[in-house]
């Protein structure tokens, strides 16, 4: 997925379809002077709503659609014939998509499933007929009613990855190495900072063709959480991550700060997310030499936490590593209620 065709953020003005009016209309029949109204019904206005489609990984159908309108619902007509309804505006999103309104920020509602549908507007129901409105004591009733009014809103849509691992760490700490050592995804790969502008999803295969879904997410900085790097634009793909891993390099000298400095980012963007099991993981170990240099920054690292040191160039410990990460994801997928939540 490149840089240019993954979007996470879309604003959009819905209105839904009106419905139609009611029809005031008379039976006129040769031999029938008094037939009485048999006006007939307006359609209802089409609903807007969104499907989820596993398919689809980015917002960017939606981008350039500002403006999205449902059908409205045609009149009545008599021989108590009913309009025909609006259609309904049905627009797929991939999983992980979020909806606000934009004016009063209200959590609308959230796609997690593929087929799951969300309705964002409901349409105008249309208006009855004269032929409703008869009765004894008038039997000729001339007024019908009119269609509902449609139903306007903004909205905000967000995109938050699904995966049940996600990668965090500074920038040029190996996400992308490991993410393409663990899958058969191909990330961006390159010696300077930011290589990986997107999130950029893999499918880890396990033991007994068990699998799971791996996010690598653009690097952290401190001051991520104030807009500096990258700032908060990514860091909302971690809220749907259950299990984390801090990716930290170990050619760097202050192991213990740049821990500290990730889990800061992540309280001061929010503060659940420090809830999430997690591994501490030490990258790049095959550039250093010395094995005890390796076990004497890992000891740095506090002691009641979970942490290994990997190579992905060499392979070295990911094997480990996909055994500690797995009972967690299985702990996560248990607490959703089902072994596929996230995958």
């Amino acid at each position: 997925m490149t840089q240019s065709n993954f979007v996470d953020y879309v604003k959009i003005y819905f209105r839904s379809g009106a419905g139609g009016k009611g029809a005031v209309s008379y039976r006129r029949e040769k031999y029938v002077p008094n037939g009485g109204p048999d006006g007939g019904d307006g359609g209802n206005g089409g609903d807007i709503l969104v499907k989820g489609d596993k398919q689809l990984w980015t917002l960017l159908d939606l981008k350039y659609r500002k403006f999205i309108n449902a059908d409205p619902g045609k009149p009545g007509s008599g021989s108590r014939c009913n309009g025909k309804s609006g259609a309904d505006t049905v627009l797929k999103v991939p999983l992980g998509s979020t909806f606000y309104d934009a004016d009063t920020q209200e959590f609308i509602g959230e796609i997690t499933t593929d087929g799951q549908e969300l309705l964002l507007l409901k349409g105008g129901r249309g208006g009855l007929g004269n032929y409703h409105f008869r009765t004894s004591t008038n039997q000729a009733p001339d007024y019908a009613q009119p269609g509902e009014p449609t139903q306007e809103r903004t909205v905000i849509i967000e995109l938050k990855t699904l995966a049940d691992v996600g990668l965090v760490g500074f920038p040029n700490a190996g996400k992308s190495t490991l993410l393409a050592a663990l899958s058969s995804a191909r990330p961006q790969i390159a010696d300077y900072p930011f290589t990986t502008l997107v999130p950029n999803l893999g499918i880890v295969q396990y033991k007994d063709y068990q699998s799971y879904v791996m996010a690598d997410i653009p690097g952290i900085i401190e001051g991520a959480h104030t807009g500096k790097g990258l700032g908060i634009n990514f860091l909302r793909h971690i809220e749907r991550n259950p299990v984390l891993l801090f990716l930290i390099s170990a050619t760097h000298e202050n192991i213990l700060q740049e821990y500290q400095i990730l889990r800061s980012e992540l309280e001061n963007y929010q503060p659940e997310l420090l809830e999430k099991e997690f591994v501490v993981v030490l990258t790049k170990i095959d550039l250093i030499a010395d094995p005890e240099i390796i076990a004497e920054k890992l000891a740095l690292l506090p002691s009641d936490i979970l942490k290994i040191a990997i190579s992905a160039a060499t392979g070295q410990n990911l094997a480990t590593l996909n055994d500690l990460v797995w009972p967690m994801i299985q702990r996560a997928r248990k607490n959703y209620g089902t072994e596929t939540s996230f995958v």
